[in-house]
């Protein structure tokens, strides 16, 4: 672990779930690599920040190299295994997350400047990004928002509500399109 990092299960700045500082003057000249993986009780943690019924398995993989204008450019790849709720049924869900993700960290002081083909830019606070908290947005980003059951279907009550509603908007298109 770096110096001045934060062990697993401890709170780091804010008071995160999953934190682990990383000072970006730890990051030499050839790069860093780091592995996170979150223990029972971030995972317990973090499933209730995201409404979920529970994380069996949270690690990132990061590769950390640092650009000529002092920022790092953080390449991730995360694996989680986690449990939702279906939307129709509400029976657990069993879901495998694979994600790869790029981005930058920024020295403390240096505001993000957002363009279309831009990677996303994180600003750190005194120079020390925290990779937990990196982590556990990629995640929030790759859970499924509305995950199903094997053959979960709507209520055909509810089907044809939603079928309704489309086919009354289909039919005031035709009358302004004659």
């Amino acid at each position: 672990m770096p110096p001045d990092a934060t062990g697993p299960g401890q709170a780091g700045p804010g008071g995160a779930e999953f934190s682990r500082p990383l000072p970006l003057g730890l990051v030499g000249p050839e790069g860093r690599s780091e592995t996170l993986t979150a223990s029972p009780a971030e995972r317990q943690a973090l499933a209730r920040r995201f409404g979920i019924l529970g994380i069996d398995a949270l690690e990132v993989r990061f590769r950390l190299e640092p650009e000529a204008d002092g920022a790092i450019r953080a390449a991730g790849h995360l694996e989680a295994s986690l449990v939702q709720e279906c939307v129709v049924t509400l029976e657990p869900v069993p879901q495998r997350v694979v994600d790869e993700f790029v981005l930058r960290l920024l020295p403390a002081g240096r505001a993000a400047a957002y363009g279309p083909e831009d990677l996303d830019e994180i600003e750190t606070e005194q120079d020390v990004a925290d990779l937990g908290e990196v982590a556990a947005e990629q995640l929030a980003l790759a859970i499924d928002p509305y995950p199903r059951a094997p053959g979960a279907e709507l209520p055909a009550e509810l089907q044809s509500e939603a079928e309704g509603a489309f086919a009354a908007l289909a039919a005031l298109r035709r009358r302004q399109t004659q």
